[in-house]
């Protein structure tokens, strides 16, 4: 066979098998949103908000499903005084942007106190926690970046994912939605 005869072959076999890859990334493209949207002051995103973590209230402004996984953003409403575990993100950066009320926010080895207009931003791979202090609502507005599975995890806790189960397995759950504890909550006590 001649060498130009042998490459076309090649290039023939190489088009037909990749063929099918790039109509799949095609369609998979053609999953995130084309339109641009508004959510309502205090309003859900689906009208659908997240209950969990002992009075937290998140209210999805953009979707995992608008962004294809790129991002991940809500409002966190918290009464009561404190928040979650120490932990970190394999794969996610994190943002707070503090809307109303006052927080503790941990980032490595740094605690930040922050306030309405305040931003504090996590990187991804660096433990991280935040507490809700003082008296009043409380509000952030929280980014996930990419999206990853968090928006999936919130929901399942809020459905009750975590009832009855054993902090083993409560941390298999973690690890199986991209994040794991890593320590305990802040306490109230200021840096």
């Amino acid at each position: 066979m001649k060498r130009t005869s042998f490459l076309k072959v090649c290039l023939t076999m190489a088009t037909s098998l990749v063929s099918p890859f790039l109509w799949a990334a095609q369609t998979i493209r053609k999953v995130r949103i084309e339109k641009g949207f508004k959510v309502e002051a205090g309003k859900d995103r689906f009208n659908q908000p997240i209950s969990l973590f002992d009075g937290d209230t998140f209210m999805t402004k953009v979707s995992t499903k608008d962004t294809n996984g790129d991002l991940y953003v809500y409002e966190s409403r918290r009464v009561k005084e404190g928040g979650p575990a120490l932990h970190v993100h394999f794969d996610q950066d994190e943002l707070w942007y503090v809307l109303e009320g006052e927080f503790l926010i941990k980032v490595g080895e740094v605690i930040h106190q922050v306030k309405a207009g305040d931003t504090v931003f996590g990187p991804r791979n660096v433990p991280h926690c935040f507490a809700k202090v003082g008296s009043g609502e409380g509000r952030l507005l929280m980014t996930f970046q990419p999206a990853g599975k968090m928006e999936e995890c919130f929901q399942k806790i809020s459905a009750g994912a975590l009832k009855n189960l054993s902090e083993a397995d409560q941390d298999k759950f973690r690890e199986a939605h991209g994040f794991k504890r890593v320590g305990p909550p802040i306490n109230q006590l200021k840096q």
